[in-house]
């Protein structure tokens, strides 16, 4: 449970249990039976917003960090996700979510 393997098509870190990556949405193996069994796993968290560069103002930077820590405060990953611009009047959306898959799918889906 937890291992990972890296995405052939975008080189990102996904669970070894992933039949489609969630960073690129390629298929990563095809598997009959995970498609048809693989239960929606829950949201646990989904944040959606917008930052804006006010119109007066000069050109701005931006750098998007996704930090993961476990319940005695230890840092377990920290990464930066993106870097931008946005010019005087322009806006950009982000929605960011964490999605739980059960254990047990995981494992029934690495057995066919």
């Amino acid at each position: 449970m937890g291992a990972t393997r890296i995405c052939p098509h975008c080189k990102a870190t996904v669970l070894a249990s992933a039949s489609i990556c969630p960073g690129c949405q390629h298929h990563l193996r095809f598997n009959v039976a995970a498609a048809e069994q693989r239960p929606a796993g829950p949201a646990a968290m989904r944040i959606e917003g917008t930052i804006a560069n006010p119109a007066a103002a000069d050109g701005c930077e931006y750098c998007v960090v996704v930090s993961i820590s476990n319940q005695l405060g230890e840092k377990i990953a920290r990464q930066v996700v993106g870097v931008g611009a946005l010019a005087p009047g322009e806006r950009h959306s982000y929605a960011f979510s964490v999605e739980l898959i059960p254990a047990q799918s995981a494992a029934q889906r690495n057995k066919g």
